[in-house]
């Protein structure tokens, strides 16, 4: 606990120290194929998509349908795939207009979709654009658009893209990657009637990123905002360590106990109750909106997020308006196209302007409340790299500090040590890749190649030891064994698993001649 804001000074572990040679890459290619069958989920294995570990409830599985469409016609649809003992286990419900339902439940998508694996069994936001690249690296391009075309209905039927269709994520979007998905699936597919079916949902959750609770009038960007002000189902009932403590019960023990600096911990924590309060609930579902949960990038458990333009946000939403102006053009209205890079030029500059420390050289989240940048080294660094908004010079400067975040295993999520899983020594697949593609953009290739080279390395050597490909790992050491370090936070390290997978297939894909014949050396019969 001591450690929890130091810096993080571990040296780096070499790969060859784990012992364990890695498998050839035909090996994790096949576990990969096979993995993507065993995550599918579809309305004519309802009961499997349905199951949930993560909420208890009361009798067999609930369905909920969105209220605007036919409950009779959707039933109908579900029979015909189902058995009619298999049918006889599930209830379908229409979804309430406002608010979230009692009792927890599936929300039905009438497409096909890749789970993540593991605790989630259910279509994830910013899950499925990673998922969705490996989908595509594999050929598989209707499953891909199946994916896209389930978040289209869901910000069509449910308001935006959800955390994930589970009635108790209704609160919560994800980071936005949807029009990322779009343009992916087009240039598969060149079907231009679709790609025009797309914009009204895309404008629509735009629209739910740039106004308020999500628009910040003092700087005009965006922040993430959980939705409501009461605890998450999900921690409450299923995120619960040896002792049986959810990870709330941990974060009242860690108040009790410790000095805050970071922040005005009356606003989330009442001492004399020995209760967090809604201020904190409400912080909580953001940073699970954010996707970051949790890490102490905005103070101890996030808690201040509400406070922080993110940089990660605001550079997807300049790629968000960037893509539809793309879309636009596609479309030959030249003048639409025009508007929406206007939109994202906008937002590049103020990113620019309030998150660029030239004295450090790299990206920070902005604090808008006290007008002052975090100082908190955190992988999203790369992400104005990813969509283009660093100039050359400022992409020469960020790609100059990787050696922050740079160990055995690839990239650390962060330069501190909290105990929390979004932060060090543990890296995770998407950020691998995005922080590799941002290199590769400007040209610097030769880290992409050599961090790429270390991620690959861990993965398939772990994969040697458990024959799983998992959901995070300790950068560090180079393992997925996590229970040293992991403190905060769901304390698996889920198997499957879906953007990890996608992550190595991708990477592998776009080593160098020179880097890939390096790692194949490494596994016999590569």
């Amino acid at each position: 606990m001591g450690l929890r804001f130091g810096l993080f000074l571990f040296a780096a572990v070499g790969i060859a120290a784990n012992g364990a040679d890695c498998r050839s890459i035909p090996q994790i290619q096949q576990f990969i194929d096979r993995t993507w069958a065993a995550l599918r989920r579809s309305n004519a294995a309802l009961l499997k998509a349905a199951a949930d570990q993560k909420v208890a409830r009361d009798g067999g599985p609930i369905v909920y349908v969105p209220h605007d469409l036919s409950l009779p016609t959707i039933e109908g649809e579900i029979r015909r795939q189902l058995t009619a003992a298999e049918f006889s286990k599930i209830t379908l419900v229409p979804l309430p207009e406002d608010g979230e339902p009692s009792r927890p439940g599936l929300l039905y998508l009438p497409h096909p979709y890749v789970v993540p694996g593991g605790r989630f069994n259910e279509m994830y936001g910013w899950d499925s654009y990673f998922i969705l690249l490996g989908l595509l690296q594999d050929g598989q391009v209707k499953l891909a658009k199946n994916m896209t075309d389930n978040l289209i209905f869901e910000v069509t039927h449910y308001g935006k893209v959800l955390n994930a269709n589970r009635s108790y994520y209704l609160s919560r979007s994800q980071p936005p990657f949807l029009t990322a998905m779009v343009l992916e699936v087009f240039h598969r597919t060149s079907d231009t009637s679709w790609l025009k079916s797309t914009l009204p949902a895309l404008e629509d959750y735009y629209d739910y990123w740039t106004r308020q609770p999500h628009l910040t009038s003092q700087t005009g960007l965006s922040r993430y905002d959980g939705g409501t002000d009461t605890p998450a189902p999900e921690v409450t009932q299923g995120e619960l360590d040896s002792s049986g403590r959810n990870d709330y019960v941990r974060v009242i023990q860690y108040y009790r106990t410790h000095a805050v600096p970071e922040y005005d911990l009356t606003k989330f924590y009442d001492r004399a109750s020995e209760r967090l309060t809604p201020l904190f609930y409400r912080a909580d579902r953001a940073m699970r909106e954010s996707g970051f949960d949790p890490s102490g990038r905005f103070g101890p458990f996030s808690a201040a997020i509400l406070d922080y333009n993110p940089v990660d946000l605001n550079s997807l939403l300049y790629r968000m308006a960037m893509d539809i102006s793309t879309i636009y053009t596609v479309l030959h209205q030249s003048q639409a196209a025009e508007l929406w890079e206007m939109r994202a030029r906008n937002r590049a500059d103020v990113v620019n302007r309030l998150m660029w420390d030239e004295a450090r050289s790299l990206y920070f989240d902005y604090d808008f409340q006290h007008k002052r940048r975090s100082g908190y080294g955190f992988l999203t660094t790369f992400y104005p790299l990813w969509v283009g908004i660093a100039t050359p010079q400022q992409a020469a400067r960020v790609a100059a500090q990787v050696s922050l975040f740079e160990r055995a295993g690839g990239l650390a999520t962060s330069t501190q040590v909290t105990g929390d899983q979004w932060d060090a020594p543990f890296g995770w697949a998407p950020l691998q890749l995005i922080a590799i593609r941002g290199l590769r953009r400007y040209g610097f290739h030769e880290a992409a190649d050599r961090i790429s080279t270390k991620f690959l390395s861990m993965v398939a050597r772990d994969f040697a030891q458990h024959g799983t490909i998992k959901e995070k790992y300790d950068v560090v050491t180079a393992r997925s064994d996590l229970s040293a370090s992991l403190q905060f936070g769901y304390g698996t390290n889920e198997i499957g698993f879906g953007w990890t997978n996608a992550a190595f297939l991708v990477l592998y894909d776009e080593l160098s001649l020179s880097a890939r014949e390096q790692f194949q050396s490494a596994c016999p019969g590569s």
